[in-house]
């Protein structure tokens, strides 16, 4: 199942697929809510926007180092099982509810909504995601970040950040350094959450060879001169920067990647 993205804001350009032809200076490949793979289990209902488990597109493999971002929703006492992983930085953004992990390295903890996790799956270990309260719903964004190298000893690492944290600005939770309040990842990988209230504007800029990955948890804002909804995402490339104006109060998701 392929899925196409189209080009916005772009300078005579040509809306394609992925892989398929070239990409001019400046662009965002936007893909609405709709087109995004939709999984449904039972227990948890998730948008997968890149080729994982059953849904596998050669076209939509990642974005950069950004292997896997999906949006799951997880019913009221719901439970991931453990399943194993190896040789990733598996990020966790907790957007609604209460988030319990488990792991086989003997962590074990509660997070709340606007905490982050990263958990090196290097040298390869056992995690389960799990539903914290057992009448809550709970929404988290998973990310995988491929790391700078293989064979990683298993860790955790997890911050809180509350909403006033993130409220009107770019806060950067992620990052290779851990500098500041950020989660360290082990990878080429950025990431920032924002809570925009109507009208807020903020900006940010790519280093050379960098884009980015956006996606609307929920709102509504202007993207330079495109417009995005909630679920909607858009792959940034070949822009210095990126301004970003809430139409209404947004909540959003943006990862700063290598391209080159």
């Amino acid at each position: 199942m392929s899925v196409g993205w189209r080009v916005s804001g772009a300078r005579s350009l040509t809306v394609r697929s992925p892989g398929v032809g070239s990409i001019m200076d400046g662009v965002l490949l936007v893909r609405r809510d709709d087109e995004i793979y939709r999984a449904e289990g039972g227990w948890f209902s998730a948008r997968w926007h890149f080729s994982f488990d059953r849904y596998q597109d050669p076209d939509n493999m990642g974005w950069g180092p950004l292997r896997v971002f999906n949006d799951d929703h997880l019913v009221p006492g719901a439970i991931w099982p453990l399943h194993p992983h190896r040789d990733i930085e598996g990020i966790t953004y907790v957007v609604e509810g209460t988030f319990r992990h488990e792991d086989d390295q003997g962590n074990d903890g509660v997070l709340p909504a606007g905490s982050v996790q990263r958990m090196t799956l290097g040298s390869g270990a056992w995690h389960s995601e799990q539903k914290g309260s057992p009448d809550e719903p709970m929404r988290f964004i998973q990310m995988w970040i491929m790391p700078g190298e293989r064979g990683l000893a298993p860790e955790v690492e997890e911050k809180v950040f509350t909403e006033e944290d993130r409220t009107d600005r770019l806060l950067e939770v992620v990052s290779p350094d851990g500098g500041g309040d950020a989660v360290k990842v082990h990878g080429d990988a950025w990431v920032y959450v924002s809570r925009l209230t109507p009208s807020s504007e903020v900006k940010h800029a790519f280093g050379r060879g960098r884009g980015g990955y956006l996606y609307v948890v929920s709102g509504d804002l202007a993207a330079d001169e495109e417009r995005l909804r909630t679920g909607d995402a858009a792959k940034v490339r070949d822009e210095q920067s990126l301004h970003l104006r809430a139409e209404d109060t947004t909540e959003l998701v943006l990862v700063d990647v290598p391209l080159d």
